[in-house]
């Protein structure tokens, strides 16, 4: 099965998911006073989903690879913005983990693909060199 739109991807649909959860929790008012910290975790949240969307939207894998690694890079920046949510008790060891869980299987999904990616374009490259080394028959 082709991917024709990036909301096909698994990966974008897991970092909505994340979008999602990250939302819910910023709500919280204690959460919510501390603008800082709420912006640059809903940011790192929405910038996961965002950088899948713009990646496969570009006509190349090595740009997609380039933009699924800072998707996954802000998925690690929402884990690690989770860390001063929970010690600052803005959200709870419960939420926290479910979370962090979700950056998790985000993650990894990209990183799937990253290497998919990555594989597909190694076995393009070898089978395009392999032509060039062959002489037309006539």
């Amino acid at each position: 099965m082709k991917i024709t739109r990036f909301e096909e991807l698994e990966c974008w649909q897991r970092g909505r998911e994340l979008t999602k959860l990250v939302y819910s929790a910023t709500r919280n008012e204690a959460f919510k006073k501390d603008l800082r910290l709420a912006g640059q975790i809903q940011a790192s949240a929405t910038s996961t989903m965002a950088n899948c969307a713009e990646g496969f939207i570009r006509r190349s894998n090595k740009e997609f690879i380039q933009f699924l690694f800072i998707a996954m890079s802000s998925a690690a920046e929402v884990q690690s913005h989770l860390y001063v949510a929970l010690e600052q008790g803005y959200v709870s060891q419960e939420k926290f983990n479910v979370i962090y869980k979700q950056a998790d299987k985000t993650s990894r999904l990209i990183s799937g693909l990253i290497n998919y990616l990555r594989t597909n374009e190694r076995r393009y490259q070898q089978e395009k060199r392999q032509k060039l080394k062959k002489p037309e028959k006539l």
